[in-house]
Parts: structure tokens; sequence; C-alpha cells
């Protein structure tokens, strides 16, 4: 099945091929259809398996150029996942010639800057949820046209303080709007708030444990205190095009950042108690092949999607299954090899067979000798 099969447009169609993408993502498959004939939907699915175009393509295809307001609302938790969106949708009407303009609407940009451009009433609007209620509540920001809106990573979006804004977003909105939640996970809590918000939505999910074929898992044993010195070494060894390295807490990313330094490898780090402009440099740098190396907290790591990932080393090796999925689903995309490495304690490595277990790969145990590679058993 292709998407002109699913029923995108030609000039959408084109727009993707350019991109290099001529087969829909599982999660596409099952959600276009649904999004395309206006109906409620939670959209589930793992980073990085095509959620962002799944409820794009939709908007696109139903947005009326001549209609001179806000037509779809698209509400992110974070300024670095609404940037990505709006990435995403500028490549989109460039690539397709579609005359459809989008508006990033975030808080710490410029309010003047962002008052100028709604002045030319895009169609697309997407951004942080606080920013956008601003600007509906001051009139600002006009939404008597508006018929879509999506709520991404509605786990996050749908808890809290957050969910409260969204349901005064969706109070002002004059007309009764399609609903799409978009999410990695499923929580309870969330996904009964989204059920409340649209008692008639359908939940379209890809293939639960879906694992990437193309990507190798490797599994190194070290003591904790030897984990920096390994990981070295790994890079060293594997020279990765662009990779992540995933810790669990903020203060360990820093911790492991300081000590890749050290060694003279150059890497970015990004964690939960990083301000906006560190954040956003770190991004960039990665972005550009400043740098190659990523270092993550699992907290910040929500909602990345940064192309072209190689290597993925968990330096913390995570407890669950699926948050060993939602990491290594970042890498060996677009049928390009990709290699997840784990630097275990001899404590952790039942995790390993756990993975095994739960997710039906082969977790190869490998260690590192004079700068190569070799599996455990030769």
């Amino acid at each position: 099945m292709n998407f002109t099969d699913l029923g995108i447009s030609p000039a959408l169609v084109r727009a993707l091929d350019k991109e290099g993408i001529t087969t829909p993502m599982p999660i596409q498959a099952e959600a276009l259809p649904t999004l395309l004939e206006g109906s409620d939907a939670y959209v589930s699915a793992q980073t990085g398996t095509g959620k962002t175009l799944a409820y794009l393509l939709p908007i696109f295809q139903k947005i009326d150029p001549a209609i001179p307001n806000a037509q779809a609302i698209v509400l992110a938790p974070t300024h670095e996942l609404a940037s990505q969106i709006h990435q995403q949708a500028l490549r989109l009407a460039q690539n397709s010639g579609m005359p459809i303009k989008s508006l990033l609407l975030i808080g710490g940009a410029s309010t003047k800057r962002q008052l100028e451009k709604l002045k030319k009433k895009p169609p697309l609007v997407i951004g942080s949820s606080g920013r956008i209620l601003e600007l509906i509540r001051s009139k600002k920001l006009k939404v008597p046209k508006v018929g879509t809106v999506v709520i991404d990573e509605a786990d996050r979006m749908l808890f809290g303080e957050s969910a409260q804004t969204v349901d005064e977003i969706l109070k002002t909105l004059p007309l009764r709007p399609q609903l799409v939640f978009a999410s990695a996970t499923v929580q309870p809590e969330s996904f009964a708030t989204a059920g409340e918000l649209a008692p008639e939505m359908k939940h379209l999910a890809a293939a639960a444990n879906q694992v990437n074929a193309d990507i190798q898992h490797l599994c190194f044993y070290a003591e904790e205190r030897s984990k920096a010195d390994l990981l070295r070494k790994l890079i060293r060894a594997t020279e990765p095009k662009r990779a992540i390295v995933f810790v669990h807490r903020n203060k360990d990313a820093e911790l492991v950042a300081s000590k890749m330094h050290h060694y003279g490898i150059s890497v970015a780090d990004i964690h939960g108690t990083h301000g906006k402009l560190a954040r956003k440099k770190a991004m960039d740098d990665i972005r550009s092949g400043k740098v190659s190396i990523l270092i993550a907290s699992d907290v910040a790591a929500r909602g990345l999607d940064i192309k072209g990932v190689t290597h993925i080393f968990n330096y913390d090796v995570p407890s669950s299954s699926k948050d060993y999925l939602h990491r290594v689903g970042r890498c060996g995309r677009a049928g390009e090899q990709g290699y997840a490495l784990s630097l275990m304690t001899e404590q952790e490595g039942r995790l390993a067979a756990r993975y095994e277990k739960e997710l039906g790969i082969q977790m190869i145990e490998a260690e590192i000798h004079q700068g190569q590679i070799f599996a455990a058993e030769e």
C-alpha cells in the first residue's frame, strides 16, 4: 500500500518523495484513513515512527488556502518539539508547492514578531499551549475557522495544569474541531482525559513492541565506575556519524559530558535543568554536525526527533523493555543500519534476557580489545 492508496493528494505524495519517503510507516497506514475522514483519534506509536506526518498530511489536505484564518492548531509540550513539527510543516509546504503557511508560537520568543506574523493569518498554528491560549484570549489569534486540534505528546499534555490549559483552548473554539491525540506511550489517566474530550475517538496504534530489524543490539559488561572509560573506547572504535548517549538523571548527563570532554571527545548534552538557550545550542550543534554525540537524560529526550542517528549508547540501562524500545528506535531509520550498545553491570545483565524475551531481539554480548569490538564468545 502506498500514500496514494491511502488517499493522499498527488502534491503531497511528490513532497514526500522529495524527502525519500515512498512507503507509509505502519502507524501512517493505520491512521491516515481515519484522520482524513475527520474522526477523532488517539494515535500511539513509538518515537520516530512517523506520527507527525500521520496528522500533518490530513491537515494539509483539509486546509483551504482561500480562507484567511487559522484552520488547524498543533499543541506540543516543549518548544523543541513544537519547532520540530513546524520545520516538518515548512518542508511539506515547500516540497508540495502548496500555499500553506505555518506559524510557530512559543513562549520565550519575540511576542512582537509573532504578532506581526499573525497579521498574515497563517492557516496552521503550532506551539505551546500557554502562548496560544494567551493570544486567543487577547484576540490576536482568531479561531472561528479552526477545524482540527492536535495534542502531541498527549500523555504529558493531558496531565495536571497542561490538561486545564488544553481544555480552556478548546472552550474558546466556536466550532467543535476534530481532535487528534498523539503519543509514544498510553498513560491511563491521560487516555481517560482524552476520552472525556472526545468520547467517540478511535485508538490507532502501531503493532506493539515492533523492533526495527535494521538495528543490531550489543551489550558490554563493566563495573559502574568503569563505564565512562568503556564509553570512550566504544565511541573511538565505532566513530558514529551521529549518536545519542542515554543516562537516567540530569546530573549524570553533565558528569558524563564532562568526562568525555576530558577524554578529548566533543559532545553536547541536554537535561531537565538546562535553560532554553543551552538546550537550543546543543540541538543546533548535533543537527549541524558540529558535534556528533548528544548525551541526554531520559526526561530531556522525550519527543526528540534527530535524523541520521546511527548509534544509541545506553550508559544507564532502562529497566523496562518499552523504554529500551523507545530509546533504540531513534537509530536505524529509513533502511539504514543502526547500532544499540548497552553498558551493563553484572547485576544489570538480567535485563538483556528480558529485552530478548519481551522484544524478540538478540542481545549480543561483546567485548572491546585494542580498539576492536568482538563477540564475547570469540
